[in-house]
């Protein structure tokens, strides 16, 4: 009897868990909002060194966010619907530099298989907002 109720409240815990997942998952709009909170846009550039791309985020079919610590840079990619934060991006830079028109190719995780790419835009660097009293 007492693993009858051991494997139905497993089965009732195993069904819930989509429906948990499903309302906190946010869009990329709102994960990309969420990032930024608390920055300020400056003005958008062509290019950022590869040094900035250390800290790289895909933000599904959204945008790509690159953090160098006190900048960070969003990148609204042509083809923006093709980006999928399980992917890995391929990146074939010209120099020391990520630019504005540069094609990045996405391949999936599992098997590496090509699964589109993306043509970079300009940058735009985001700041925190100095606090005032």
């Amino acid at each position: 009897m007492r693993t009858i109720a051991l494997v139905l409240a497993a089965g009732a815990a195993l069904l819930s868990a989509p429906a948990l997942q499903a309302r906190d998952k946010l869009s990329g709009e709102e994960r990309l909002a969420k990032i930024l909170d608390g920055r300020e846009a400056g003005k958008p550039v062509d290019c950022i060194p590869l040094t900035a791309s250390r800290d790289m985020r895909v933000i599904d079919k959204t945008a790509i966010v690159y953090d160098s610590g006190r900048v960070i840079y969003v990148n609204r990619p042509t083809n923006a619907k093709a980006l999928d934060d399980d992917d890995v991006l391929v990146t074939n830079p010209h120099g020391s530099q990520l630019c504005r028109l540069d094609v990045i190719k996405l391949h999936d995780r599992s098997g590496f298989w090509y699964s589109g790419f993306v043509g970079l835009e300009q940058f735009v660097p985001y700041r925190k907002v100095a606090m005032s009293d």
